[in-house]
């Protein structure tokens, strides 16, 4: 049995726990919240014995073996170091930190310390994902992949009636490409590598950071095309274009229906036996990881994750868009 804290009481933090108690090796053992009140209306609704509104006791105590960190982005990395620093675990919601060089150090602290850190970026873990790296080479020589991600943020009529909720706020390293843009950059280079080269546009929202824009990642053959917004839907699919036939995904973040239309009109459907439990697959991979002493993900590995936040960051850069995390 694998004891987990966890940091963050959001919905995000809720469906973790309901999928994440599907594996019989999780126990919820405790939560942190800033408020003991707010922290225990969520421990016991959700079966958990201890609440802790001091992350450094949480951190030493040794009542939990993991900790899942749901907070905003730009707590991430001091927290996930502590937490390492204590030989605790870390599954740490994506994106890892706010930029390259607090990514770099999370990585040299779990090194260090010998303990499991790992990105919760869900989609790679996904059975219907996975049949698309076992399958893209049917479709022959890669030529295109497009890549959409458009969801309109619950908080965006509240930020147009004038409150600026965390979703907004540049301080905690939020934004388009941070939130949503991650859903469609991670995949692409997992599947094809660091490209040569980044090219970004955004718009700008007034609080600062980017509401939905626009990247192309470019490489030798091939480029990925990628649209993300928070303050758009979309019902566009995805397309990964090959020279003999083109993968058709309903979803870039979750895929449900995958398939392979053949350039004579033949196709072929790939999607697996899949639950819609999404989280549980990178629940399943992090305690697997744990019960076998191993400290790093073959799939959300430690370079894809720098790799990842190296284009996010350069993405930044030329839409203009700075954190104060980046500062000094």
């Amino acid at each position: 049995m694998i004891r987990f804290g966890v940091i963050g009481t959001s919905s995000i933090t809720e469906e973790f726990i309901r999928c994440a108690s599907l594996h019989g090796e999780f126990f919820l053992q405790a939560v942190y919240s800033r408020t003991e009140d707010q922290g225990r209306v969520f421990a016991d609704k959700h079966g958990a014995k201890n609440v802790f509104t001091n992350l450094e006791e949480m951190a030493q105590s040794n009542l939990i073996d993991a900790i899942y960190i749901a907070s905003p982005n730009s707590l991430h990395a001091s927290q996930a170091i502590l937490f390492m620093s204590h030989g605790k675990h870390v599954l740490c919601e994506k994106p890892l930190a706010s930029n390259l060089k607090e990514v770099s150090l999370m990585v040299e602290a779990a090194k260090k310390y010998q303990v499991l850190l790992m990105e919760a970026l869900k989609t790679t873990f996904l059975p219907n994902f996975q049949a698309i790296k076992q399958n893209i080479h049917k479709i022959g020589t890669v030529r295109k992949f497009f890549s959409n991600f458009c969801q309109y943020s619950s908080r965006y009529d509240e930020y147009k009636a004038g409150k600026i909720l965390n979703a907004f706020n540049p301080a905690l390293s939020n934004g388009s490409i941070m939130d949503i843009g991650v859903y469609c950059i991670y995949p692409a280079v997992y599947l094809f590598g660091k490209p040569e080269r980044v090219s970004a546009n955004a718009i700008m929202l007034d609080s600062g950071i980017d509401g939905a824009g626009s990247i192309i990642l470019h490489y030798s053959e091939m480029e990925v095309i990628i649209s993300h917004s928070k303050i758009t839907n979309s019902a566009a699919i995805n397309e990964i274009q090959g020279e003999t036939g083109v993968i058709v995904i309903n979803k870039m973040s979750t895929p449900k229906q995958v398939k392979i239309i053949y350039r004579d009109g033949s196709s072929e459907e790939l999607q697996q036996d899949q639950s819609n439990d999404f989280m549980f697959y990178e629940v399943q991979e992090f305690i697997s990881l744990i019960k076998n002493n191993k400290f790093e993900s073959t799939i959300n590995s430690f370079q894809l994750s720098l790799d990842v936040i190296e284009i996010m960051d350069e993405c930044r850069r030329q839409i203009g868009l700075r954190f104060p995390a980046d500062e000094g």
